[in-house]
């Protein structure tokens, strides 16, 4: 770090559509400055949040402590007004954190406290590359919190790490932001769609209710009229009787026509029903993957890491899992780190097995045994494999959940429905 360089001053301007893009290079060269009264030749120590440049405290802030965490602080400091929104304890901690002083050193021992784990297995690097190694390496399994905070207040950190560093957290926030619109779109399009056909089947409906009624009528009718006709008529008559005939004839080829065309109706109303089945079924799972879509997105929303000059609200921290052993079965190879990183980072433990591509399917009760949960996506796990883990799980009294697909999101969703549930419980 060049701690001899001036700090760079900044001022606050008011951030517009025009302002919220960051350019990297334009920071200023002093983006830390230590304390002069710490001896230079005294051994090497992690950076304190106050001696970081003003504009890195936003996305200090913002991605590396949550919500709950900086209402926490702030009330211990008495600064907590009851109708404080989360904006407004953002700016207030970020206000904090360039001072050296209680409110500061709060907020710097509560970072430590909650990133020690990253902390410890950065305190293993010596040089800059081996620092901006392990910083690469948390970015592909998406550790970014813990990683941002053991990267910047790493004593071998230099300035060109923090650029790097701070310059991919603020693409995250676009990046993450991007992704959300899309999902979005998609299911106001799955909502709409959903209504038109539930609109088309309701008139096709009473259409052919309509179209039944007027034929059982008009049969009705012409039993009357040819009933009628009969009673009117003298018996013994020969003319009357061949005007009789007639119009006997005449409406049995009448009765025929209208039998013909209620025969008619009733296959067209056979036909409708049946599209109309496969239309409801066709709503019915637009309605699923709608849901499964908004939990995604909930779960996508509520663990987002906003960072970097946008200071919106941070991201709620990970589902709790409580020390529980989770058992995923089947799976994409490429997705395991990222799967076991999210289990692990909501307290739990991940086990894995393939469902049959390189593991043996009896190694699949020994797993299970250890586990207390157990989840396979159904979009890329065997049948075999499925069978014999939900045999397992009836066998053991064990709980196990089939995910929609075998993303990320799917899984983060449904250990957030996992931690809802519990909590629930636990209020009953």
């Amino acid at each position: 770090m060049n701690a001899a360089a001036p700090p760079g001053v900044f001022r606050n301007v008011p951030t517009t559509p025009q302002a919220q893009h960051i350019d990297i290079a334009s920071l200023p060269p002093a983006l830390v400055v230590h304390d002069e009264s710490i001896s230079v030749a005294g051994p090497p120590r992690r950076t304190r949040i106050w001696e970081f440049n003003t504009n890195l405290h936003c996305s200090i802030v913002g991605t590396c402590l949550s919500t709950s965490e900086l209402r926490q602080i702030l009330k211990k400091l008495g600064l907590v007004a009851p109708d404080s929104t989360n904006h407004d304890l953002h700016s207030t901690a970020v206000g904090l954190a360039g001072r050296h002083d209680k409110a500061a050193k709060l907020l710097n021992k509560a970072l430590d406290e909650r990133h020690r784990v990253s902390i410890n297995r950065f305190a293993k690097a010596t040089t800059e590359d081996d620092v901006r190694s392990l910083w690469r390496e948390a970015v592909k399994r998406g550790e970014i919190p813990g990683a941002y905070w053991a990267t910047l207040t790493h004593p071998a950190a230099t300035r060109g790490v923090v650029r790097d560093a701070f310059g991919e957290v603020h693409m995250l926030s676009h990046l993450v932001g991007a992704a959300n619109r899309a999902d979005i779109r998609r299911l106001c399009q799955l909502e709409e769609e959903t209504a038109s056909l539930r609109e088309r089947l309701d008139r096709q409906q009473a259409a052919f209710r309509e179209a039944v009624v007027t034929r059982d009528a008009s049969i009705q009718q012409l039993r009357r009229t040819l009933a009628q006709q009969v009673a009117a008529q003298p018996t013994g008559a020969d003319e009357h009787d061949a005007t009789l005939r007639q119009l006997v004839t005449d409406l049995q080829r009448q009765l025929a026509s209208e039998t013909r065309r209620g025969s008619l109706l009733a296959e067209r109303l056979m036909t409708a029903k049946a599209a109309a089945a496969e239309e409801r079924s066709a709503r019915q799972q637009a309605e699923h993957a709608n849901e499964a879509l908004r939990r995604e997105l909930e779960a996508i929303e509520s663990t987002a890491f906003v960072s970097g000059d946008d200071c919106r609200e941070p991201g709620s921290p990970p589902p709790r899992l409580g020390g529980i052993t989770l058992l995923y079965i089947g799976g994409r190879t490429h997705h395991i780190a990222r799967l076991r990183a999210v289990t692990e980072g909501s307290g739990g433990t991940f086990l894995h097995h393939d469902g049959g591509n390189e593991h043996h399917l009896n190694l699949l009760a020994g797993l299970a045994s250890q586990a207390d949960l157990v989840v396979f996506p159904v979009d890329c796990v065997s049948h075999q494999a499925a069978q014999v883990a939900k045999q397992l799980c009836r066998q053991s009294g064990k709980q196990f959940i089939p995910l929609r697909s075998a993303s990320v999101t799917s899984l983060l969703a449904a250990l957030r429905r996992l931690e809802m549930n519990r909590l629930a419980d636990a209020a009953d």
